[in-house]
C-alpha cells in the first residue's frame, strides 16, 4: 500500500504573507515542515504542492519534490486535489498543513492505522485532531 504526504503551501497568505518561507533557526518553515514530515519515515513519499515559484525553488533546491499548482484555489485541500490526479499508483494521501514545522511521527502512524484491515478498506477519509 503506497502512502505520500502532500504538503499544500501558498506564498499568498492572507494573515501572514510569505510565511512559508520564514526563517526559523536557519532553516525555512516550508523546508523544516518537508523535512520534518519525510523524516517520519511513514510515508513512500513526500511533496510540496505549491503555486510559488519561490517556495517550489526552495523545496527544490534543497533535494525535495514539489508540484506546482493552479494559484486559484481557495483551500490546500483544492491544491492537493489537483496534485492527485496526475499521481498514479497511490493509495493513502495525507494532508500535512504547510506551516507544522515539527510534525512527529506518532500521530501520523495513528491516523495511518485507521486504513488498515478489512476495516480500514471502508474508509476514505480520516483527520488527525487533538484534545
Amino acid at each position: 500500500m503506497k502512502k505520500i504526504a502532500l504538503i499544500p503551501a501558498r506564498y499568498a497568505a492572507s494573515r501572514f504573507p510569505g510565511k512559508m518561507m520564514a526563517v526559523l533557526a536557519g532553516k525555512t518553515v516550508i523546508w523544516r515542515t518537508y523535512e520534518s514530515t519525510r523524516d517520519t519515515g511513514v510515508f513512500d513519499e513526500v511533496m510540496v504542492v505549491t503555486d510559488s515559484d519561490v517556495i517550489f525553488e526552495e523545496i527544490t533546491r534543497n533535494g525535495g519534490k514539489a508540484i506546482m499548482s493552479k494559484r486559484e484555489h481557495e483551500s490546500g485541500s483544492d491544491r492537493i486535489a489537483e496534485a492527485v490526479e496526475d499521481l498514479t499508483d497511490v493509495d493513502i494521501v495525507v494532508n500535512v498543513q504547510g506551516d507544522t514545522p515539527f510534525t512527529r511521527k506518532e500521530p501520523l502512524e495513528k491516523l495511518l492505522k485507521v486504513f488498515e484491515g478489512e476495516a480500514g478498506k471502508k474508509v476514505q477519509v480520516a483527520s488527525s485532531c487533538r484534545n
